[in-house]
């Protein structure tokens, strides 16, 4: 006959059969049993009144962590984990096509190095951090796209409190990064059209702190400028972020102002900007490169067949894929680590071909 015992915990009364388990915890405590394994692990995600209660439950019941199992959870997998920002897209693919060359790139290095890798999307809306934490299916994660910035720097500071071994693709806010030099993107790109005579240069993408990386091109672009001699114009500069429609909105807006009288150049912030933009150009009987020269930033493989051919700043998606994996590996390790920049390129096309005040 089944040996059955009464368990009591605040008030509640349970049977159970055996040996307690973390789903008794879970029950009598009112939380999820991922919510149990953190708090029995003095993790910083739970709250310190949480872990208490928890706590003594387990300690009224017996209960004794499994080591073997949690042995399991924390020796390495040799997998690494790399979690994509899912980005509004024109396809439901609902990633920027960017990261698409830099996932490739990633891939060859996980192999090279003896890795697997695990794909997966970050929901901002999810508790992907925390998940992460539990799982323990990767030694690593590597992180791409991100959204606004300032909304997504608390899940930062969660992985930071936790421990997690991390590293992110983009803006250095503090945490471990490889990116590329915007600011200098923005440079070549605006010097470059200062170069063929064009003075009254529209920029168009966000310039604040809610997408740093835009905000350092612009910041590029600005400064371009400056040294030239042409000072800067608030109506030249349309916020937008990183997709066609955007682009398209934007340059609808700019083409529409009394601001973009004689705007003989636009750059872009990104290239899916500068194709809405090309659309909104021509929607409005303008011919890109030939009325409006245009310069975007990327260089994606589409950049090549837009008509006319984009000219761009290029960011290295080959040696970025390789750094991210490479300094992931090394913090897995314990090693020093710490961000790198890689300097971009400008792509010269036809779409520069527009002479000034012709728009």
């Amino acid at each position: 006959m089944a040996n059955f015992r009464i368990i009591t915990a605040e008030h509640i009364t349970v049977i159970t059969k055996g040996k307690a388990t973390s789903i008794d915890i879970a029950y009598l405590a009112g939380v999820s049993q991922s919510t149990v394994s953190r708090a029995l692990r003095n993790s910083p995600l739970v709250k310190p009144e949480t872990v208490a209660r928890i706590q003594q439950i387990a300690k009224e019941l017996n209960y004794k962590v499994d080591k073997h199992a949690s042995s399991l959870r924390t020796q390495q997998s040799s997998t690494l984990a790399l979690l994509l920002f899912e980005d509004p897209t024109s396809d439901d693919s609902l990633i920027n096509p960017f990261f698409l060359s830099m996932l490739g790139s990633i891939t060859r290095a996980c192999a090279i190095k003896g890795y697997d890798l695990l794909v997966s999307f970050q929901q901002l809306s999810d508790d992907w951090h925390a998940d992460y934490e539990d799982s323990h299916k990767a030694d690593g994660i590597i992180l791409l796209g991100y959204g606004d910035d300032l909304n997504y720097r608390p899940k930062l500071q969660q992985l930071d409190a936790q421990g997690t071994r991390y590293v992110r693709w983009g803006a250095n806010s503090g945490t471990l990064c490889v990116n590329s030099d915007n600011r200098q993107g923005g440079r070549l790109a605006t010097d470059h059209l200062i170069k063929l005579g064009h003075r009254r240069i529209a920029f168009i993408g966000d310039a604040s702190n809610h997408y740093p990386e835009l905000f350092a091109r612009y910041q590029g672009h600005a400064a371009s400028l400056l040294s030239a001699g042409i000072p800067l114009e608030p109506g030249l500069q349309i916020d937008a972020i990183t997709t066609e429609e955007s682009g398209y909105q934007a340059a609808c807006f700019l083409l529409d102002s009394q601001s973009a009288g004689q705007v003989s150049a636009i750059f872009a912030a990104s290239d899916l900007i500068a194709i809405g933009t090309m659309q909104a150009l021509t929607e409005r009987g303008l011919i890109p490169g030939k009325d409006v020269a245009i310069v975007g930033f990327d260089d994606l493989p589409l950049a090549r067949f837009t008509s006319p051919a984009l000219t761009t700043v290029r960011q290295n998606t080959k040696l970025a894929g390789e750094m991210l994996v490479d300094k992931l590996i090394s913090r897995i390790h314990d090693e020093k680590v710490q961000t790198t920049t890689i300097a971009t390129e400008l792509i010269v096309r036809s779409s520069c071909g527009a002479q000034p005040g012709k728009a």
